[in-house]
């Protein structure tokens, strides 16, 4: 008997770690599911104590701070120039359906009034104001869903030890102290509260699996308590690896899907039918770096976002603020000329369905009913030729459908004489379809 009953719950604790077994989405999850499908488009926030230091979200683990040097930065973060209204006023110009903001990032910071630790923006900093109060309630405003970003790991709390692959040099924290169970109960109580205390809450995105791959996460019983709480919260864990009994999406960070120029990347053959999303960065960093160099353009960014469509993904395009709750000016500018360009073109990238033919740096599609939305990333092609287009054509025209473009379908290649143009900036011609 003893052996049955050790069996049973070495078999408990596989299947809680695998996910939530026998987990089948009910009408609101699916509903969610469409919406975030036809969203294409979201702002990723990462904002935290770390912005003082000015060298980006992993300052903690690349520094190797010690916990009681770390524990002065709050006493520092004092956001004054912060205002929830002006910043969802910028996600809804830009064209942005939803947002995801870092609740709780790897330095174990919480960025809410939780009570299951003093260590928070409310009780420990001198703005003593709840940041995803403010913003959840400026965004829901604007019509903008809200998604969490929750970090499963943690470099804070001595309960989460032994380290993982990351953290190892932060001075200061003690191992007799680490309690797995205790630290999944603290996971726990801070999701029911963003769960329960802040009103419908569209998405948890979870990050932090891959510094202890395998850990038993419990997510089993996390997930099947966000499921509880909130039916058609949708659930997306960033482990890069297949999905996991219980998730509701999957996301690609900093690759399109089947990609893998980061070297973790997810494989081609873990890519699961669920709704994707990639998610990327405006800046170099994540969070603010004073010495980040790496701005991407308007050309990069809105090619990512029509190459995401072209896959049938989502973009999540991040900001950086800095530390005073300003958004810099280069990443609001970009904002603002996705908008614009959304503002024209935005029926070809929301709403569709991608993935029937692959996007290249000269070309992405999208469909929607009997409509085929070509996109010329490449504005100094006078020619396009794509091989594998198996879709009778009726007509091609510009977006404005007031002039006729010229081509040919002959053994599945599509040849199109592309319309002069004067800006370089992605344009799009409209296929309708047989």
């Amino acid at each position: 008997m003893r052996k049955i009953v050790l069996t049973c719950l070495l078999l408990f604790h596989l299947l809680s770690a695998i996910g939530q077994t026998g987990y089948k989405p009910g009408p609101e999850n699916l509903n969610a599911r469409k919406w975030f499908e036809e969203a294409r488009f979201g702002v990723f926030i990462h904002w935290g104590v770390y912005s003082i230091l000015g060298d980006g979200e992993w300052v903690m683990n690349n520094q190797n701070f010690g916990l009681r040097e770390y524990e002065l930065l709050p006493r520092f973060f004092n956001p004054i120039d912060f205002n929830a209204k002006q910043w969802a006023k910028l996600f809804k110009q830009s064209g942005a359906r939803y947002i995801t903001f870092t609740s709780r990032h790897h330095d174990g910071f919480s960025m809410w009034h939780t009570k299951q630790s003093a260590y928070n923006v409310v009780e420990s900093t001198p703005f003593k104001r709840d940041i995803v109060r403010e913003l959840v309630d400026a965004c829901r405003e604007e019509g903008i869903k809200i998604m969490f970003y929750y970090s499963l790991l943690d470099w804070h709390r001595n309960d989460y030890l032994p380290a993982g692959s990351t953290g190892r040099g932060i001075v200061g924290r003690d191992s007799t102290q680490s309690d797995w169970g205790k630290y999944i109960a603290f996971m726990k109580g801070q999701l029911t509260e963003l769960l329960t205390q802040y009103g419908t809450i569209d998405g948890i995105w979870f990050d932090g699996h891959w510094d202890k791959p395998n850990a038993d996460w419990h997510y089993g019983e996390i997930y099947s308590l966000i499921h509880r709480l909130q039916p058609q919260c949708l659930i997306g864990n960033n482990h890069h690896i297949a999905p996991i009994a219980g998730e509701d999406f999957q996301m690609f960070e900093r690759d399109l899907p089947g990609h893998n120029t980061t070297g973790f990347g997810t494989k081609a053959e873990d890519i699961g039918a669920l709704p994707k999303e990639v998610c990327g960065t405006i800046a170099g960093s994540w969070g603010f770096d004073i010495k980040d160099r790496k701005r991407k353009s308007f050309q990069e960014v809105i090619s990512y976002l029509i190459k995401a469509g072209g896959y049938g993904s989502n973009l999540l395009l991040n900001v950086g603020p800095m530390p005073n709750g300003e958004i810099q000016d280069y990443q609001q500018e970009r904002l603002l000329e996705m908008g614009s360009w959304l503002d024209t073109y935005g029926e070809s990238i929301y709403g569709t369905q991608g993935g029937f033919i692959k996007p290249t740096d000269d070309y992405a599609f999208t469909r929607k009913g009997n409509i085929v939305y070509l996109h010329v990333l490449n504005t100094k092609l006078s020619k396009l030729e794509v091989p594998n287009f198996d879709i009778g054509i009726q007509s091609m025209t510009s977006f404005d459908k007031n002039q006729k473009v010229k081509y040919t379908l002959s053994n599945s290649t599509l040849q199109v004489s592309l319309p002069l143009v004067v800006e370089d900036k992605p344009y799009v011609l409209i296929i309708k379809t047989k």
